[in-house]
């Protein structure tokens, strides 16, 4: 397929500064079916010393070794001590969207580390629901004002990327921007079919550009610096889960029906979230590309060179020792997408965002069913790549769609039936 979106225009679309854009537009892009190289991808069913998995509890054992793998080589060793945290509620409307939700924002503040900004949760609950709702997670890009043009959501303090200029700037949040990304979030929608959405803004976890550790998690829980060390990802990714220990104390949402939705960047992160924290019930992977469900050894748009020279601050240090040599990974992403296994696993891609590869996004998830499998769980079920706008799958499950890298109506329409379905 042609390539019908500029790296600059990819960077635009996501709204996020270009870190290095001229360093990566240096680097060779393919985007021809008929020169990707031959490939093997690590087998899903065999451990690292050469073991064979047959049953569930083999598979179980292994997932600890897959983890560590990925932790050492691709998003870094995420902290294990404990963080203690301090809940506020510092707003509730009973009848938010013309009566349609509840809506409360939550600050999570870090007590033993004073110094780091609150992590703030907005959260809207289905009006009039006789039982706790399942629940959206996900994370934002502009700020948790940005979802909605509710005049009643905070405008973000912190650290936002300006649009466009491809400049690391403290960009203030102001009324113009309030509900500048809506359509990525259908909340009438979500809200009607009975689920209740929480978000929160991903800079409030860390922001995104290579000095934005300095005021983000990773400032006060880093471990020394080394190959292995955590990068925005595993940051990201970590605050999914923070999310997810408000959501359990929250008697209007059901934590153990949670989907962790992730676009683009997010996506990567979310499908971190989702293999190391087993509560979440369900991960959607929206266009996330390379470094996400793509499988990195097949040599078709974005690679792990682009992604370290373009945002060397998102993965470990030693994934950069790849940059030229992905076989040389000790994991590929199809065995991180088996990290979900058995829960419900959704990748999406889009025809023009070839930047992502479609293609290497659904053989990523084709190549878990073996592990599905295992628990009785139907995967994909088709061999071969579908047509735009026809999704395939059950327990695993993908779809292609028109347009470009985002996320649409009919995106949200397929992961709300996928949720009915799977999870609901």
């Amino acid at each position: 397929m042609k390539n019908t979106l500029s790296l600059a225009a990819l960077l635009l679309a996501l709204a996020l500064p270009a870190t290095n854009n001229a360093v990566a537009q240096k680097i060779p892009v393919n985007y021809d079916e008929s020169k990707v190289p031959p490939y093997t991808l690590p087998d899903v069913l065999t451990t690292k010393s050469g073991q064979r998995i047959t049953n569930r509890k083999q598979w179980e054992s292994h997932r600890p070794e897959l983890i560590r793998l990925f932790s050492e080589h691709v998003y870094g060793k995420m902290p294990t001590q404990p963080v203690k945290v301090r809940y506020q509620t510092t707003s509730v409307d009973e009848n938010a969207l013309g009566g349609k939700a509840i809506r409360k924002q939550i600050s999570v503040f870090f007590t033993e580390y004073p110094q780091l900004p609150p992590m703030n949760i907005l959260l809207y609950v289905p009006k009039g629901t006789t039982q706790r709702a399942p629940v959206f997670v996900s994370m934002n890009f502009q700020g948790n004002h940005s979802v909605s043009t509710d005049p009643g959501i905070a405008l973000a303090t912190r650290w936002l990327p300006n649009l466009g200029e491809g400049k690391v700037v403290n960009h203030q949040a102001t009324e113009a921007a309030r509900g500048m990304q809506d359509r990525r979030w259908p909340v009438p929608m979500i809200l009607a079919r009975g689920y209740a959405l929480a978000t929160v803004y991903y800079g409030d976890v860390e922001p995104d550009h290579p000095e934005g550790w300095k005021t983000g998690i990773r400032s006060v829980l880093s471990s020394p610096a080394g190959p292995d060390s955590w990068g925005a990802i595993g940051a990201w990714a970590w605050g999914m889960s923070r999310m997810l220990d408000y959501l359990e104390t929250d008697p209007s949402v059901n934590a153990k029906k949670t989907v962790l939705l992730g676009h683009s960047r997010i996506g990567k992160a979310a499908l971190w979230a989702g293999a190391l924290d087993l509560r979440f019930a369900a991960v959607i992977a929206n266009e996330s590309g390379e470094g996400g469900a793509a499988v990195a050894r097949r040599w078709y748009g974005e690679t792990i060179e682009h992604l370290n020279a373009q945002f060397p601050h998102w993965f470990c240090p030693q994934y950069r020792t790849y940059d030229n040599n992905p076989n040389a990974l000790p994991v590929d992403q199809h065995q991180l997408l088996a990290l979900i296994a058995p829960r419900p696993l959704y990748v999406a891609s889009a025809v023009e965002d070839q930047w992502a590869d479609p293609i290497g996004q659904f053989l990523g998830a084709k190549a878990t069913e073996p592990v599905y499998q295992l628990y009785g769980r139907p995967g994909l079920e088709v061999s071969d790549h579908p047509a735009a706008n026809q999704p395939v799958g059950k327990t695993i499950r993908y779809h292609m769609r028109t347009g470009v890298h985002d996320v649409t109506n009919y995106d949200w329409e397929q992961y709300l039936k996928f949720a009915d379905e799977q999870v609901k």
